[in-house]
């Protein structure tokens, strides 16, 4: 499935180029057929779960490996054929890959030795790139040394001082502790941008992929689902599998049938009777299909909601005070248990385990997924 919303390639040459990407392992498609354009200076993240083929696609990218079909070009130029060291790639690891028995300032300027610069230059870049991630002040320790955080940051800047015109990032938050990585989330990605380097992320951490990245490219199966902003892939998912892969969400499942005045609606025994959609005009009636519902965008009201609301009558069955929100599980006259979060804790609201309440979303904010 190609669910690429912005299309596989601008009208605009791509910085990035990559067309029909096919690689195999023993008979398996690890990438199946992806094509995607990656815009100069943008932060583009690529998610899914486990075994979605995502690392594979960035392997193949930096040339660790060669596809069996299809194309890579960065700024115009074919990359068939030419081995990692002469791509304009640095790829920074999951593990860092620091060598242990080296200081930072010699990790850094390891790479710059290579490309036969003067020792004047390799020192010059060295220490910008030491400044540019804050760690000058550690340059002559080893990474057994160093905390978590400052051994990302060190490999950061090995990457950054060969000024590569793409950097890979495959899993960088990985060995970092929850609190850390969000820390780092934010520092990362403000260093990028601040050097305008074209940075492709490799993830299956929704959260970091949505705080870092301008594009989410979504994968599954080897294949690309779904791109577009953080934003925008959230709020309209293109099929059950995006909805339910980025953030919380209540689907529910049924067809769309024809209502007395010729419109369709959406039939599902989860709301016990026929309720009106937006975004059916183009399916024909006997569709099976799945409503999407953000547990953010349900309203909880002890009053009957206005006809732009979709609203049921449900039990409070239980809720979590989680700090800046609330979750509350809620129980509605069909038995099916939906899921609910606002920014007021129950407290706040007067709600009680057990409590009748009116719940609701607007019809705009459910999104119809033809794939039910």
């Amino acid at each position: 499935m190609d669910g690429n919303q912005d299309g596989a390639l601008t009208a605009s040459p791509a910085f990035v180029e990559l067309r029909g990407l096919e690689r195999r392992f023993d008979g398996v498609a690890a990438v199946a057929g992806v094509s995607l354009g990656i815009r100069r200076g943008e932060i583009l993240a690529i998610l899914g779960p486990s075994g979605c083929g995502k690392s594979t696609l960035l392997r193949l990218i930096a040339g660790f490996e060669e596809p069996d079909a299809g194309e890579i070009r960065i700024e115009g130029q074919s990359m068939a054929g030419l081995p990692p060291y002469r791509r304009p790639v640095n790829t920074m690891f999951q593990s860092y890959a620091l060598f242990p028995h080296m200081t930072v300032a010699q990790n850094v300027a390891f790479g710059l030795k290579q490309d036969s610069l003067s020792a004047q230059q390799v020192s010059e870049r060295t220490t910008e790139a030491l400044a540019l991630v804050r760690m000058e002040q550690h340059r002559d320790r080893r990474p057994e040394q160093l905390s978590g955080g400052q051994q990302q940051r060190a490999a950061l800047a090995r990457s950054l001082a060969k000024s590569p015109k793409l950097l890979l990032l495959d899993e960088p938050m990985a060995a970092l502790d929850r609190q850390l990585r969000a820390e780092m989330q934010f520092e990362l990605a403000e260093i990028i941008r601040r050097v305008r380097v074209t940075c492709v992320l490799v993830t299956h951490d929704q959260e970091e992929a949505m705080a870092m990245a301008d594009r989410l490219a979504l994968m599954r199966d080897g294949e690309l689902v779904q791109t577009g902003s953080p934003a925008d892939v959230y709020a309209m998912p293109n099929c059950r599998f995006s909805a339910e892969f980025l953030g919380e969400v209540n689907l529910f499942n049924g067809q769309l049938g024809e209502a007395g005045d010729g419109q369709l609606v959406f039939d599902t025994p989860d709301l016990s009777d026929s309720i009106e959609v937006a975004g059916a005009d183009s399916l024909p009636a006997g569709t099976d299909c799945s409503l999407a519902v953000r547990p953010e965008k349900i309203v909880l009201s002890d009053a009957p909601l206005d006809q732009q609301y979709i609203s049921r009558e449900a039990i409070v069955e239980d809720f979590a005070f989680l700090g800046g929100r609330t979750r509350y599980h809620l129980r509605l006259a069909s038995g099916r248990t939906i899921t609910a979060v606002s920014p007021e804790s129950a407290a706040a609201s007067g709600l009680t385990h057990g409590q009748p309440i009116e719940v609701g979303w607007r019809i705009r904010d459910a999104v119809l997924l033809a794939d039910g």
